[in-house]
C-alpha cells in the first residue's frame, strides 16, 4: 500500500473506529449468504419458525476462538427505501440464539446492536458470548447485521494501489485524496445501493420490522459504542416496545461526531500516561510518556523513517517507512485498551532512541486488521448524513496528537457523499423512564465518562458505571457480566450493588518488553 492510501486507509479507520467494537474482526465475504457455517447436511438444515421468520441451523464463528456457537440463522426481507415498499429489497442477515437453561424461558429477547460504524452484529457477538451466559439461559437473543454490514448488503469499499482517482494528486493534499477516494467508492456502491437510505434511522426501522415479525411485545437492546446511539433512537421511537437498554461506552445523541477525537484522545492519553509519569521507575527508564510522544511525532513529520522489520503476523522481514500519521492512528487504537496501551511508553521511547521495529510493525499489522474491520461505506453514509455539520477543524486542537486531520478529511468525503435524511429531532437528548444501565471506562479515549454522565441526567431509571482503569468497550470487564445479567432479569439498575467493581485495578505500562515493574 503506498503513502498515500496509508494515510487515507488510517484516517477513514480512525473515525470507523471511534465507536467501533475495540477487537478486531476480519472483512466477511460478500458473496457468502450468511456469515455462519451449516450445522450439519442439508437435509438435516429443518427450518424453526420463531414468529414469521423460518430460521435454519448455523454456527457462529469467532477469528479469536477455535470455538463455535450453535445457532438459528435467517434472512428477513426488508424495502431499502421505505417510502417506496415496491422498490429495491435488503436481505437482512439475522442469528438467533435460543435460551440454553432448563427453566423459565421469559419472552422478551435481548437485541444485540455492534458498533462502528460499520461492524456486523453476527461476526462481532462469540467474542461477547460469554458475557451474555446468564442472560442466554431465560432469554433469546437476537444478532441482526445492520444494513450495509456483515452480509446485509455490505457496502465495503475496496481501496486498491493502483487507484486512479488519487493517482495525480499530491500528497500534500490529503483532503483532495480523500475526496476522489469517496467519490470512486459512492459510485461503485451505487450500483447496489442507494447510499442515502442507509442510516441510523433505517436501521430503527429495520429492528423493529424485525421485532415485529418475531411478534414479541417488548425487546432488551444492548449497544456498544455507536450501537448505543442505535439503542437510544429505538428507544425514542418505540418506548412502547422497549423493555430495557444497556449502553456500553455511550454515545450522546445530542453529539456530533466530528471534531471529538482529537480532545478526547489527548484526554485519555494524560490519564493513561500518568500511570508512567507518577511512578519513578517507569518515569526513570521511559521519560514523560506524552513529552516523547511529541519528540517522535515531531522527528517523523520532519522525516519519516525508513525501517526494516519483521511481519507481526507471517513472521517475515519486510521493509516500510513509519510516518506520523501511523503513529498517532496506533496510538489511538491501543488506547482503546488499556493493557494494550501499556506498551506505548515503551515503543515510543525505543523509536526515540532510533529503534522502530516494534512501531513500525504494529502500525502495518494495525493499518491493515482495521481496513477490513468496518463497512466503510455504511459508515460514511451514517456519518455524512448524522454529523456532517460538526466535521470542523479546530484551533485547539491543532496542538493534539491527531490535529484536525480527521474532521477535514471526513468534511471533504461528505461533500461528494449521498446524504440520506434524519428526523428533527434526531439530536435531541433521550429522555424516557425505560429502564437504562450505562456504563463507561475511566480511560476511554473516544466516549469519556462524561458522555454516560450527561446522557443518565434524562434518565429517571438510568444508572451509569465508571469503571476504573478501563478503556472502550467494558461491558465484560470485571463483575460487570454479573451486574449485566441482573439487571436484564429485574430491569432495575439503581438496585444493582456494585462494589465488585471496586476489584477493578489499573494496567500498569511496560518497563521492559517481559511486563511492568514488580
Amino acid at each position: 500500500m503506498n503513502s498515500r492510501k496509508t494515510r487515507l486507509v488510517l484516517a477513514i479507520v480512525a473515525v470507523a473506529a471511534i465507536l467501533g467494537y475495540k477487537a478486531m474482526r476480519p472483512k466477511p465475504d460478500p458473496n457468502a449468504t450468511a456469515s455462519v457455517h451449516p450445522a450439519g447436511p442439508v437435509e438435516a438444515l429443518k427450518p424453526v419458525l420463531f414468529g414469521k421468520i423460518a430460521f435454519t441451523p448455523c454456527s457462529l464463528s469467532s477469528p479469536m476462538s477455535k470455538d463455535t456457537l450453535d445457532a438459528q440463522c435467517a434472512r428477513f426481507e426488508v424495502p431499502e427505501d421505505r417510502s417506496h415498499p415496491d422498490g429495491r429489497k435488503i436481505q437482512l442477515n439475522i442469528a438467533w440464539l435460543a435460551p440454553s437453561g432448563s427453566g423459565e424461558k421469559l419472552p422478551d429477547p435481548v437485541f444485540f446492536i455492534a458498533g462502528g460504524p460499520g461492524q456486523s452484529a453476527v461476526d462481532t457477538y462469540p467474542g461477547l458470548d460469554p458475557v451474555f451466559k446468564e442472560v442466554r439461559k431465560q432469554r433469546n437473543v437476537i444478532l441482526i447485521d445492520q444494513r450495509g454490514t456483515g452480509h446485509s448488503n455490505l457496502l465495503s469499499c475496496d481501496l486498491d494501489d493502483d487507484d486512479a482517482a488519487t493517482a495525480n494528486i499530491p500528497p500534500a493534499a490529503p483532503q483532495a485524496m480523500a475526496q476522489a477516494e469517496a467519490t470512486r467508492c459512492a459510485a461503485a456502491l451505487g450500483r447496489k445501493a442507494d447510499l442515502r437510505f442507509y442510516t441510523t434511522t433505517d436501521a430503527v426501522a429495520d429492528l423493529d420490522a424485525v421485532r415485529a415479525a418475531l411478534g414479541v411485545a417488548q425487546v432488551n437492546l444492548v449497544g456498544i459504542s455507536y450501537g448505543t446511539r442505535v439503542a437510544q433512537q429505538y428507544a425514542m421511537r418505540h418506548p412502547a416496545q422497549t423493555r430495557s437498554i444497556v449502553l456500553d461506552s455511550v454515545v450522546p445523541n445530542t453529539l456530533g461526531l466530528g471534531n471529538i477525537f482529537a480532545r478526547n484522545l489527548d484526554d485519555a492519553l494524560t490519564l493513561q500516561f500518568a500511570l508512567c509519569s507518577k511512578d519513578p521507575v517507569c518515569k526513570g527508564k521511559l521519560g514523560n510518556p506524552r513529552a516523547e510522544l511529541d519528540t517522535l511525532l515531531t522527528t517523523l513529520r520532519t522525516a519519516p523513517a525508513n525501517v526494516n522489520y519483521r511481519d507481526a503476523t507471517s513472521g517475515e522481514p519486510k521493509q516500510g517507512t513509519l510516518t506520523a500519521d501511523a503513529v498517532a492512528g496506533l496510538v489511538r487504537m491501543y488506547a482503546y485498551m488499556p493493557l494494550a496501551s501499556g506498551l506505548l511508553p515503551k515503543l515510543i521511547h525505543e523509536a526515540n532512541a532510533g529503534h522502530y521495529e516494534g512501531l513500525m510493525a504494529l502500525t502495518k499489522m494495525m493499518s491493515g486488521e482495521m481496513q477490513d474491520a468496518m463497512a466503510m461505506g455504511m459508515q460514511m453514509s451514517v456519518t455524512c448524513s448524522e454529523d456532517a455539520d460538526s466535521m470542523v477543524a479546530r484551533a485547539e486542537d491543532a496542538g493534539t496528537v491527531l490535529g484536525n486531520s480527521l474532521p477535514s478529511s471526513m468534511a471533504a468525503m461528505c461533500t461528494v457523499w449521498p446524504k440520506g435524511q434524519v428526523p428533527a429531532d434526531f439530536h435531541h437528548a433521550l429522555a424516557t423512564n425505560v429502564p437504562a444501565l450505562l456504563m463507561e471506562g475511566e480511560f476511554d479515549p473516544v466516549t469519556p465518562p462524561r458522555y454516560g454522565e450527561q446522557v443518565v441526567k434524562s434518565l429517571p431509571n438510568g444508572r451509569l458505571f465508571v469503571l476504573k482503569g478501563q478503556g472502550h468497550n467494558v461491558i465484560g470487564a470485571g463483575c460487570m457480566p454479573k451486574l449485566f445479567a441482573q439487571f436484564i432479569e429485574k430491569a432495575d439498575a439503581k438496585s444493582l450493588d456494585g462494589r465488585c467493581l471496586d476489584t477493578l485495578g489499573y494496567a500498569y505500562p511496560f518497563t521492559n518488553f517481559n511486563g511492568a515493574e514488580p
